[in-house]
């Protein structure tokens, strides 16, 4: 049997001044979490991490890729200090992939947006039993591959980022009065086209100092290669605009270690001294043989 590549996904925990000066620290052992982490089933990679913070702590909700079925699951961990990590379990399985577990909080409630595309729908979720349990709360979008939707309420209303196409090069935007919908396709949509540098995302949108700002995973000339942020200096009914942020990308392949090869994801907060955490996950090769079940990588 013929050796290959696989690209081994993990998660690692990076601080900054800014959610544009993000690094690695010396109070962290990166990566956090790997495929060797997972004790409730075998795991192949575990990537697309997005944190949410109670009174005990914090959590952390990433996929777990099966290596047996070639399907991702949702699987969470829990942190006291949001440094080091303990896994917890798989939280929500279907017979279809789930990966990129978008987490919020609105009102009473906590909710997660999985990316679904194999379901052909953005399917919104709702914890009945925080962290472990999680009802289908309805879609939100049907009759497509939507890829790694991103919601976030900004201005009275609730606005989405999706992907539409596998070959994550056009960014479609939504916006809806409701959570629960309906959806409407804004007028400039799509804002991103035939542009797989920067359409798809990578992580929840984040405020710094009253702005907005949208980050996106590089998918050119291979998946997951690094991260590029950008300002939304436009939003409204009838507008959108953004502008590159840095002339470099945010984050990316470090040559050596965990995150050799690329990155592709980052989920930052401000904590309370006013510094940023941001769980981020990068990847390295490793050989093995055969074609493994979860060659598509994550969220593919």
């Amino acid at each position: 049997m013929p050796l290959s590549l696989h690209e081994r996904w993990a998660i690692g925990i990076y601080t900054g001044e800014s959610p544009f000066a993000l690094h690695t620290s010396d109070e962290v052992t990166n990566p956090v979490l790997s495929a060797r982490d997972i004790t409730d089933m075998r795991a192949a990679f575990v990537a697309d991490p997005f944190m949410i913070r109670r009174e005990n702590g914090w959590y952390m909700f990433f996929e777990a890729m099966d290596a047996k079925s070639g399907l991702g699951r949702i699987a969470c961990a829990r942190s006291d200090n949001a440094s080091l990590w303990h896994y917890d379990r798989v939280v929500l399985s279907e017979t279809f992939h789930l990966s990129y577990p978008y987490i919020f909080s609105f009102k009473r409630d906590t909710y997660m947006v999985p990316e679904t595309a194999d379901a052909q729908a953005v399917r919104l979720y709702r914890a009945s039993e925080f962290p472990s349990r999680w009802e289908l709360v309805c879609e939100l979008l049907s009759g497509r591959p939507y890829l790694d939707s991103t919601l976030f309420y900004y201005d009275s209303r609730w606005w989405m980022f999706t992907v539409d196409t596998k070959s994550n090069d056009r960014l479609r935007l939504y916006r809806s009065d409701r959570l629960e919908g309906p959806w409407m396709e804004h007028p400039k949509s799509p804002v991103v086209v035939a542009n797989p540098h920067i359409a798809r995302a990578a992580g929840r949108i984040a405020e710094y100092r009253g702005r907005l700002f949208r980050f996106a995973q590089d998918d050119y000339p291979r998946y997951g290669l690094r991260v590029w942020a950008f300002e939304i200096v436009a939003l409204s009914e009838t507008d959108y605009a953004e502008q590159p942020v840095l002339q470099q990308p945010l984050l990316s392949g470090k040559r050596f270690g965990w995150n050799a090869h690329g990155m592709h994801h980052l989920d930052p907060h401000m904590i309370a001294d006013g510094h940023w955490i941001a769980s981020v996950d990068g990847y390295r090769y490793a050989l093995s043989l055969g074609l493994p079940p979860w060659s598509r990588g994550p969220n593919r």
